[in-house]
């Protein structure tokens, strides 16, 4: 009888393979693979910085003309939501495409959608001279940007997460959430710049911190080109291990995963799209703050968070992934109440100071979730968990929080009456931070330690050591 080799033998050659690919990543490599996550994620949040300020600058009278101003604002504003309501199929299509064709690939597809988009938008001709096709334009446009970015983000975690050594992982996988800091700074600086120079909605200069996407986007290309594709891919591809249907293998296998995604990211995403949008609308409507507030807050809260985020990615490297998470939610719960009443006093040096503290719980959990999010998942459908997860929860946690929080100022206004009313909302809006962030600690009690997680393993962090569907899970030595 042909002596046939064990199933033991095969892994072990496998596993050699593995090892060679692994080693071939080099520190120039690694270095190159944060450099190219993190400009992609300053390009993605950048263009979110920018249409928010945008919107609610100059979008209305250039692309919505009205007779009421307010009416304007309404449309500018739903051109903003539509771009934020298509990420979830965004990171679907791009997720999956991810977990098929390799992280790389959609990295670089992702990048020229966001910035091909945000240039154009530059480019575009306004109401006056192109009537009813500028706002259908801007929409096109819009929801091109938000299908890049519903993507964007989870891959460069899961690229990072691939990318970097087992005991720096955290480090390594947060370094692209100062990405996510650069872009929002470069935004608010620009406009802060532009706004005190003239009325840009009466001039070209609108059109200059779109355009400036191109020099981003040239500089995030060039790094990508250089990439190597992710160890952990580049395997599952040497095993012939790649799933032909990796949206359809999530659902099956990890719904489990992607709430307990869900309810960590109702505590940071929530807290984030609070503190950077409505708190700031809240200043100004309710306690009549003036002057560039909103600006100056985030890029002192950008700096802060500059520190934070790389020293909380190596906190999460010696004390554990959840432990780390659930500290920064309890600490964004327990200032929920401090935080508004601070915000209520109408007190410009102590409001901004505040909100750069409270913004260091939402810094906190948005670095843990780099090395966090990629290990829940197993290698198959690793990308596209994490890009679902994270869209479907912004979408839930911060897509909808300003319209809460407007709907709660509006009802506080009615029924404890006029300016009163308005600055007495500070009590039900921290209970809605403090109920999301409670929904985050509680959901860090059902998740699992991920810390030096085998990212080459076909189960998600969670599972049963039964193998996927009867399938013998292949576990390199």
């Amino acid at each position: 009888m042909k002596h046939q080799p064990t199933i033991a033998a095969a892994e072990g050659g496998i596993a050699s393979n593995a090892s060679t690919t692994r080693n071939e990543v080099t520190t120039a490599d690694l270095y190159r693979a944060a450099w190219a996550a993190s400009l992609g994620s300053a390009l993605e949040y950048y263009d979110f910085a920018l249409y928010n300020l945008a919107s609610a600058l100059i979008f209305g009278p250039l692309f919505f003309p009205s007779s009421d101003p307010a009416m304007g604002l309404i449309a500018s504003f739903g051109a903003y939501f539509l771009g934020f309501a298509i990420r979830p199929v965004g990171g679907i299509v791009f997720g999956t495409l991810g977990d098929r064709y390799g992280r790389k690939f959609v990295l670089m597809a992702t990048i020229l959608l966001m910035g091909i988009a945000s240039t154009l938008i530059g480019l575009l001709p306004t109401y006056a001279s192109a009537g009813i096709w500028a706002p259908i334009l801007l929409v096109g446009c819009r929801l091109l940007q938000g299908l890049g970015a519903g993507a964007e983000q989870a891959g460069a975690a899961v690229l990072m997460a691939e990318y970097a050594p087992a005991k720096r992982r955290g480090y390594f996988a947060a370094l692209p959430f100062m990405g996510v800091l650069l872009g929002t700074v470069m935004a608010a600086a620009i406009y802060f710049a532009l706004v005190r120079v003239e009325d840009i909605s009466q001039s070209w200069l609108w059109r200059v911190p779109f355009l400036l996407s191109v020099v981003i986007i040239a500089v995030a290309i060039w790094i990508r080109l250089k990439l190597k594709e992710s160890p952990s891919f580049t395997k599952l591809e040497a095993r012939q291990q790649v799933n032909d249907s990796p949206l359809k293998h999530l659902i099956r296998h990890s719904t489990p995963t992607l709430l307990k995604v869900i309810g960590m990211r109702m505590a940071e995403n929530g807290g984030s799209s609070i503190y950077q949008s409505l708190a700031i609308s809240y200043m100004v409507t309710a306690t009549g703050l003036k002057g560039p507030i909103g600006p100056i807050a985030l890029l002192l809260a950008g700096v802060s968070g500059a520190v934070i985020i790389p020293m909380t990615g190596m906190l999460s490297d010696r004390f554990g992934r959840v432990p780390v998470y659930r500290a920064f939610a309890l600490y964004q719960l327990l200032l929920a109440y401090p935080t508004w009443w601070v915000l209520s006093q109408g007190n410009a040096a102590a409001s901004i100071a505040m909100l750069c503290v409270a913004l260091a719980g939402v810094w906190g959990m948005f670095a843990t979730q780099g090395a966090l999010l990629p290990e829940l998942f197993g290698a198959q459908h690793r990308y596209a968990g994490v890009a679902v997860g994270r869209e479907v929860s912004a979408v839930i946690a911060g897509g909808v929080a300003p319209l809460i929080g407007a709907s709660i100022i509006a009802w506080a206004t009615a029924h404890w009456g006029g300016a009163e009313g308005r600055v007495m909302a500070w009590i039900p809006l921290a209970t809605y931070v403090a109920i999301l962030s409670l929904i985050g600690v509680v959901t860090t009690f059902y998740t699992p330690e991920t810390r030096g997680r085998d990212l080459d393993d076909l189960r998600d962090a969670a599972e049963d050591p039964v193998a996927l569907s009867g399938e013998r899970a292949v576990r390199p030595s």
